[in-house]
């Protein structure tokens, strides 16, 4: 009997040590939630862009060169008339030596054929030369006269192009841009410096294509200094008729009213006064509660009576800063995972996360609005309306 207890024992034992353990139970985890509510539609967009002089010019040498000197620095403040760069005269003098000795030699041409036309009609005047010679003397004079003429015409474009070796500004400004230094062959009309003429200032930003319509010329916006955290006015002056071929934005450029605008190459936000869904009231989530369930875009919903969260298709109408606006499957009230949400499964146990510092408290849940859909077009073929599960 002990022989066949002991064998059942131990086969007893070795099954047990083979089972598999009970799983462990899966981990509470802790997220931070928000109270789905009300709230005013803030603004329609704000576009980030820099400010620039409306009329900004490259300057280049009207000749070519060698260049020996530049006087302008960038950043420096210049006067209109002032030295900006110089190319290596030598050569332009030479050549304007000679055309001034070729102006000289065609006076004493002319001289030659004058003394000689005068001399010629007197002898006509007696008879003793006919009328044929007399007038051959004086298209020879007219000759030496057009020579003479030709030549100082060369020496005219000969100072000019002596004169174009020295670069001064048209305007006054701030040079922006250096394109050349000394010792640089520089050619003809290539850009050597750049400058911001005094005067207006535009602010250049980037618009995408569904925006563009937008923005009209002469349209009112608010630009918004970040440095100073002050606000201009300012109008819409120019909107690009095409798209950039790299980035496919439109390019507009708004004027700024102040007499004392900022500094070029400040950083500023450009707010359109364009009306439209601001102030409405809409329901608003931060992109932090939102993910990707399939084609359809979802949040986690808390169930408060089971401690567990459920996924919640929503339609998405459009972005208002860092948050979106909602135009349906959600009603106020609600309480929505706003942060960890891909960590997440469907039923799972959650425990609301409890910061140490007091959250301020969240708006009390109001009764629901007309969706912000009525004002901000949601696409034909959205999900289930608001409080579909």
């Amino acid at each position: 009997m002990k022989k066949t207890v002991l064998p059942l024992a131990c086969a007893a034992l070795l099954l047990a040590g083979c089972s598999r353990p009970a799983p462990p139970e899966e981990p509470v985890r802790a997220v931070k939630v928000m109270t789905v509510g009300i709230s005013a539609f803030a603004s329609n967009h704000e576009y980030a862009g820099d400010v620039r002089a409306q009329v900004e010019s490259r300057l280049g040498f009207r000749v070519g060169g060698k260049l020996i000197k530049r006087q302008a620095e960038l950043g420096q403040h210049v006067k209109a008339g002032q030295v900006l760069a110089q190319l290596d005269p030598q050569d332009y003098r030479l050549a304007f030596d000679a055309a001034r000795a070729q102006v000289n030699a065609a006076a004493t041409s002319r001289n030659l054929a004058a003394a000689d036309f005068r001399r010629y009609q007197a002898l006509k005047n007696q008879n003793f030369i006919s009328g044929a010679e007399l007038e051959r003397r004086e298209a020879m004079l007219k000759a030496a006269q057009a020579q003479l003429e030709q030549a100082q015409s060369q020496l005219a474009v000969q100072g000019n192009q002596t004169s174009y070796a020295v670069l001064t500004a048209d305007v006054s400004g701030v040079v922006t841009a250096i394109d050349a230094e000394p010792g640089q062959v520089v050619a003809a009309g290539a850009p050597v410096l750049r400058i911001a003429a005094d005067g207006a200032r535009d602010v250049v930003f980037s618009v995408p294509e569904d925006k563009v319509a937008g923005l009209k010329v002469g349209a009112p916006v608010k630009i918004r200094v970040w440095a100073q955290n002050t606000e201009l006015p300012g109008t819409v002056r120019e909107v690009a008729a095409s798209s950039d071929p790299v980035t496919r934005t439109y390019s507009v450029k708004v004027s700024v009213h102040a007499k004392a605008p900022p500094p070029l190459g400040a950083t500023v936000y450009v707010i359109p006064e364009t009306g439209g869904a601001a102030g409405l009231p809409v329901i608003k989530l931060p992109t932090s509660a939102l993910r990707q369930e399939g084609q359809a875009t979802a949040v986690w919903v808390l169930d408060k009576a089971s401690m567990t969260v459920r996924s919640q298709v929503i339609q998405v109408a459009t972005a208002d800063g860092n948050e979106v606006v909602v135009a349906g499957g959600l009603q106020p009230g609600m309480l929505v995972v706003s942060a960890g949400v891909h960590v997440l499964s469907p039923g799972q146990k959650v425990s609301i996360y409890e910061s140490k510092v007091p959250a301020a408290q969240q708006p009390r849940a109001q009764a629901a609005p007309d969706s912000i859909a009525n004002a901000v077009s949601v696409p034909a073929s959205a999900a289930p309306a608001a409080g579909a599960k």
